[in-house]
């Protein structure tokens, strides 16, 4: 019975300390402009996460209606390092957009995902 309770005693601590490094992704958590939004042409993508990132490993690419990939500026983080932002030089034409991103956390951990918006006249 006792080495049951220090089995158990050590499960308990081992999974307090190796919890916080689950929470350390950079989840994806609003993006200007939002997911399925119908926006007239944005002058800028905003992705804000949970976690501040590594802006050498992490990026973002726009795909247009076409799915040809369309040119944006320079990306740069903002908001502590949470918010990857990057501006639209051109004005987007009309239609369904894709925008696919990758994000490593300061800490090492790496997510990826997409969202839509489309644009109006």
């Amino acid at each position: 019975m006792k080495n049951i309770k220090r089995l158990l005693s050590l499960v308990v601590l081992s999974s307090l300390f190796l919890a916080p490094s689950v929470w350390a992704h950079a989840h994806l958590k609003t993006t200007i402009p939002a997911d399925k939004a119908v926006v007239t042409s944005p002058a800028e993508l905003t992705l804000n996460f949970s976690e501040g990132l590594n802006l050498k490993f992490s990026g973002l690419k726009l795909s247009g209606p076409d799915q040809k990939e369309v040119h944006l500026g320079q990306v740069t983080l903002m908001d502590e390092g949470k918010s990857l932002m990057v501006g639209i030089p051109a004005r987007l034409t009309p239609g369904t957009y894709t925008v696919q991103w990758h994000a490593l956390s300061v800490d090492g951990h790496k997510t990826e995902g997409a969202y839509s918006f489309s644009v109006t006249p």
